[in-house]
Parts: C-alpha cells; sequence; structure tokens
C-alpha cells in the first residue's frame, strides 16, 4: 500500500541523550586538552555525521584554524586529526553509559507506531563500538529500534551521505525511499534524509539544534520556550527539513499526514 513503512530514527538527542550532550562535552574537552578553547556554539555545528569528521570540521573554522596556526606554527594536518579522535574515542566510550536515557515520550511513541505496522530503523555518528553501549543502555530502559547501523559499515561515509539510510531500507525491506521517514535532530540528519530521498523531518525539543539540557528546557518561560522551539525549527526547514515537530509524541500524526500527501502523488524533497 502507498503509506510510510518505516521510520528512522537519529539517536542522541532524537531518542536518547535529551539535548545531545555526550560527544560535545569531549569535544570540548579534548580541544581545550590541546590548548584551544572551541565553544559551545562551534562544538555543536558539525553534529551528527562521524566523530573523526567533526573533528575536522571544528578544525576547519575560520577561528579555530587561526588560533592552531598561532599555538603550533602550522596549519592542522590528518595526524592532528587522527591524535584528536585518538584522545576522543575512549574518553567518550567511558562516558556513553551515562547518556542511554530515552527522551520523554519516545518509548511510548514507537509502540504505537509497531501497532500500526511501521517498522523503525535508526542511523547514527557512532561507531559500532559506541552503539552496542549506547543500543544496550537504551533496550534496558525499554527502547530497542529494529536496526541500527552505523559508518563503520558504510566505508565510513556518514551523513550527509544516504548510506545508512539505504542500509536500513535493505534491511528492513521497505519498498520504497518515498515510503520512509527519517527523524533527526541535526542538519547532518535533514540532509542525509534529503540525499536519501525519504521523508526529512526535524524533532526540535532535546535536540543538538536546540543545545539545552532538560533542567535548562523546562527552566525556561513560555515565551522563551516558543522563541527556542520557533528559531530551532526555522533552522531545520532552512536547510530542506519536510517538516519539523516539536517532540516526537507529534510523529503518529504527522505521518497520517504524510501518508494522504502519499496518497495524493507527492513525494519527499518537493519543493
Amino acid at each position: 500500500m502507498n503509506k510510510v513503512e518505516g521510520v528512522i530514527f537519529d539517536w542522541a538527542g532524537t531518542t536518547v541523550d535529551f539535548g545531545c550532550f555526550a560527544p560535545v562535552n569531549i569535544f570540548l574537552e579534548i580541544f581545550k586538552a590541546a590548548g584551544i578553547e572551541v565553544t559551545m556554539e562551534e562544538a555543536r555545528a558539525p553534529m551528527g555525521i562521524l566523530k573523526r569528521d567533526h573533528i575536522k570540521a571544528i578544525l576547519e573554522m575560520q577561528r579555530i584554524r587561526k588560533m592552531w596556526k598561532e599555538k603550533c606554527g602550522r596549519d592542522f594536518n590528518e595526524k592532528d586529526i587522527d591524535d584528536l579522535y585518538s584522545s576522543f574515542e575512549p574518553l567518550l566510550i567511558d562516558s556513553l553509559k551515562q547518556y542511554t536515557n530515552p527522551i520523554p515520550e519516545v518509548i511510548d511513541t514507537v509502540k504505537l507506531l509497531r501497532s500500526q505496522g511501521i517498522k523503525i530503523g535508526s542511523t547514527t555518528g557512532y561507531t559500532d563500538v559506541m552503539m552496542k553501549i549506547v543500543a544496550e543502555g537504551a533496550k534496558d530502559k525499554g527502547y530497542e529500534p529494529d536496526f541500527w547501523v552505523t559508518p563503520d559499515s558504510t566505508n565510513s561515509f556518514g551523513r550527509p551521505y544516504p548510506y545508512m539510510i539505504f542500509k536500513n531500507i535493505e534491511t528492513l525491506k521497505l519498498s520504497a525511499s518515498w515510503k520512509v521517514v527519517k527523524v533527526g535532530d541535526t542538519v547532518a540528519d535533514i540532509k542525509e534524509g534529503i540525499n536519501a530521498g525519504v521523508w526529512s523531518v526535524g524533532v526540535v525539543v532535546g535536540s543538538s539544534q536546540m543545545g539545552l539540557s532538560y533542567e535548562e528546557f523546562t527552566s525556561l518561560s513560555d515565551n522563551d520556550k516558543n522563541e527556542a522551539i520557533k528559531n530551532t525549527g526555522e533552522r531545520f526547514l532552512k536547510v530542506g527539513a519536510d517538516f519539523t515537530i516539536k517532540t516526537i509524541r507529534e510523529l503518529p500524526l504527522l505521518i497520517q499526514k504524510i501518508n494522504v500527501l502519499i496518497s495524493e502523488g507527492k513525494r519527499p524533497n518537493a519543493k
């Protein structure tokens, strides 16, 4: 039938780890140890891509590149990226168990989607080693997708390349890309969905794009919450998202809307 057959979620900032703090804290730590003060905004900007690529993207930022040259007397090179990643990986792995709590409403929403015959896939910027920790911790707390894949299975071609989504489509036996919805919390997630030809949805509250912890978000005034939600949603739409949702709870209703669009012959990213 012409309707949504599968939803492919991101992990940190989308289904677990409200605010996506596990990786960003380690990025700040490793650069500080190297004598470079990276801001939270700079550390978050490339979020969602393969972690080594993320380190490279930070180094390529004009301000960071200048600081690196001033400190080291030269531009960064591949060995510098490898050295930083060598520091990053064990620190992240040691901390990941603390960041596997499902984001509110995820477990109930996934249960509802499955009751409608929808398969649940996932992609990530983590490696296999990292994801085994995250997936095990999330499963213990009630969240387990039907399939997960990392860039380790796509020759290290992570987001924004579409290959992890294609792996999900193949494994879950989804019949067409336009019957698939990708849900994520970063610009990289949206671009991954666009490149795969699936419906791209940005989830706002709890996202890395918003960058607030649960406590920070819930302590905001209603006006400030609405402003943060508006700004984050606009960023997703600006890079091509088909839709944004405030929280995962809104996803089943959005899928009903997408099913109507599909029945009318509409397809993703038709702008």
